[in-house]
């Protein structure tokens, strides 16, 4: 067997690093519960996007009920409190 080597890192204080930066805690975004729905043809298809009271693509692979736009990463931007010429920006 080989010995492997440990990879280096690119700070060589990472607790340093991490200092003075905001707390941030992630929420559980998943969902409760989902399934796999199966149609047997187009018109099954058509009444199910009916039922749902949705816009559903033959190639959409999921879906929230009831319906939730989709979250963009690039909406959010952390922007810090203590620089008063970014946070007065949007006011």
């Amino acid at each position: 067997m080989s010995e492997q080597k440990k990879q280096p890192t690119l700070f060589q204080d990472e607790q340093y690093e991490w200092e003075g930066m905001p707390e941030f805690e992630q929420k559980d975004l998943s969902p409760w519960h989902q399934i796999n729905v199966r149609f047997a043809n187009e018109e099954d298809f058509e009444e199910f996007k009916h039922r749902m009271e949705q816009e559903i693509t033959p190639k959409q692979k999921s879906l929230w009920f009831p319906f939730k736009p989709h979250r963009k990463a690039s909406a959010f931007i952390y922007i810090d409190e203590s620089d008063k010429d970014l946070s007065d920006e949007g006011q």
